[in-house]
């Protein structure tokens, strides 16, 4: 157990480091509520998926595969009230088959949770002309949001899950002239760029979403230990791992502050970045509307080439 663990140091939300996706969404019924979460099948994803669950709500659950998605519902019991899809975010054919299975569904979705993601990949990887982490943490959830924009609730939440590695990025927070890497990669900066792009789509959504009732968030967990470290430096896993009962969130503490913002109905603040379940300020580049706007039209140019 976490030193940490059972410290819930709670700012203005009443909640904070130690709050997990129980406490925050505790006493809240989510009866005939749909919320789409992408890596349902592991980590915080799964953690969200259970907890959101029990809490009434039916969940399409989004994985690379179907069979993993089923699997996750078979385990936690929920099968009755889970719409499984396949949804792999480095391939835009197979984002725009899940779109297209969303909407044959035909659930309005009150919470699009945008998950999944991969982290430092310690070689350069390019699929489909682009960085891996950048085409699958944003270019992945930009065509997935955007296809399903028409089935969503008139009250819908959008979030993205960010990280504080937004703060550590290319020089201009997102380096438009190398979205390949083939000037140059560093693993760390990259998955950085992808976050910041994570964090400026929410902004540039909730700018569009003014006006109506639509909001959109992005989050940063905290530092868990799960699978997504799997692509890490060994050395660095290994520290990971010598570390992990001393400062890291567990897996119920990092599903809480994506769990407070996609439901609590305290939440109020469009556009905002939260950690810890609370509003927090993001890196300059996080808080950049042009450099915002900038990404919205590079990704719409990216996807009509894809």
């Amino acid at each position: 157990m976490s030193l940490l663990s059972a410290f819930k140091g709670s700012g203005p939300s009443g909640f904070g480091y130690g709050s997990t996706a129980e406490d925050v969404t505790e006493g809240l019924d989510l009866s005939g509520k749909t919320i789409l979460i992408t890596g349902c099948n592991s980590g915080i994803g799964k953690e969200s998926f259970r907890v959101l669950a029990a809490r009434g709500a039916h969940i399409i659950a989004a994985a690379r595969t179907e069979e993993k998605a089923q699997a996750t519902a078979d385990e936690l019991g929920v099968s009755a009230q889970t719409t499984v899809v396949a949804c792999e975010l480095s391939e835009p054919e197979s984002v725009r088959a899940s779109v297209e299975a969303v909407k044959a569904a035909s659930r309005t979705i009150d919470v699009l949770m945008l998950n999944a993601g991969i982290m430092a990949l310690p070689e350069l990887q390019v699929h489909h002309g682009y960085e891996l982490q950048f085409l699958t943490n944003h270019i992945g959830h930009f065509i997935l949001t955007q296809g399903l924009r028409e089935m969503l609730s008139e009250d819908a939440r959008v979030v993205a899950l960010s990280s504080a590695g937004h703060q550590h990025t290319p020089k201009g927070g997102i380096a438009f002239d190398n979205l390949d890497g083939r000037k140059g990669y560093d693993a760390w900066r990259f998955y950085g760029q992808s976050k910041l792009a994570n964090l400026l789509f929410a902004r540039e959504l909730a700018r569009q979403f003014e006006g109506s009732e639509r909001q959109a968030y992005s989050v940063h967990p905290g530092v868990i230990k799960t699978n997504l470290t799997r692509h890490m430096n060994p050395i660095l896993t290994s520290l990971f791992g010598m570390f992990e009962s001393l400062t890291l969130k567990n897996v119920e503490q990092g599903a809480a502050t994506q769990c407070y913002v996609a439901v609590h109905p305290q939440v109020d603040a469009s556009g905002a970045y939260f950690a810890d379940c609370n509003e927090a300020k993001s890196s300059r580049y996080g808080r950049d509307m042009e450099l915002a706007r900038r990404l919205w039209e590079e990704s719409e140019r990216i996807v009509e080439g894809l």
